[in-house]
């Protein structure tokens, strides 16, 4: 259900960023679910007082998720009467970068090994 596919989710980022964080869930759209969100975090740069890096606004999208729709179930030979699933997906930098409190997302794709280098530690 949604339900646990929020929950999921809500476990994930309390696991991953701590108790403190705060999390919304947006109505959005995708193709392959139905019924679909956006997954916002509270901004673990700036506290949620608005910075660069959520554009002022305290949060920071970092996932798109939803139920999978019942014709991609179909349409891989998967009874959508009897079974449903949840799809959801992020960008490992996004999550690296609210992880490690790092204010330019542009960094991870410059190939500066002496910045990469410092999430070696993380594997």
């Amino acid at each position: 259900s949604f339900a646990d596919l929020k929950q999921t989710l809500y476990f994930f980022v309390k696991e991953m960023f701590g108790e403190e964080v705060e999390v919304r869930f947006r109505p959005s759209y995708f193709p392959f679910t139905e019924p679909s969100a956006e997954m916002d975090i509270s901004c673990l740069i700036c506290k949620g007082k608005g910075c660069n890096v959520c554009k002022k606004t305290g949060w920071v999208e970092i996932l798109g998720c939803g139920m999978v729709h019942p014709k991609v179930l179909e349409n891989c030979g998967i009874d959508p009467e009897k079974y449903t699933g949840f799809a959801f997906g992020m960008g490992v930098e996004r999550v690296t970068m609210l992880k490690y409190e790092v204010k330019d997302l542009r960094l991870f794709s410059e190939n500066d090994i002496r910045f990469l280098q410092q999430f070696k530690a993380a594997l």
